[in-house]
């Protein structure tokens, strides 16, 4: 399969699975969460799904295994939605590049400051 359909194959279950928790699932513990990303396996047998969630990390860990608990339900739903012979199995896993950019940010940051403490003594 090409990497287009594949892209766009990723770009459709990350907006299904999004309507999904949104609009169906009824699991308060998810709270606000986000789809960063989808990687479909070549064959399609497995996505793992990337999210976020707004607020402490205790929450992100309460979110993403309400996620899991629910994601036989988000798997049958999505199969319902899409015209693909195999739904892929579903793994979700907390998306920690914002992290890592946020803690990249505050690195810079400080170097900064520490350069501008120097110049002004």
């Amino acid at each position: 399969m090409s990497s287009v359909k594949q892209k766009r194959l990723e770009g459709i279950i990350r907006k299904n699975i999004s309507d999904i928790i949104q609009f169906e699932v009824k699991d308060a513990d998810i709270g606000f969460v986000t789809i960063t990303d989808v990687e479909v396996s070549n064959d399609h047998s497995y996505a793992k799904v990337y999210v976020t969630f707004l607020g402490k990390d205790a929450r992100a860990q309460a979110g993403l295994r309400a996620l899991n608990r629910a994601k036989g339900f988000i798997r049958s739903a999505l199969s319902q939605r899409l015209s693909i012979r195999r739904t892929p199995e579903l793994t979700f896993v907390i998306d920690e590049t914002e992290m890592h950019g946020r803690h990249i940010d505050e690195l810079i940051a400080s170097i900064h400051k520490d350069e501008t403490e120097e110049e002004s003594e």
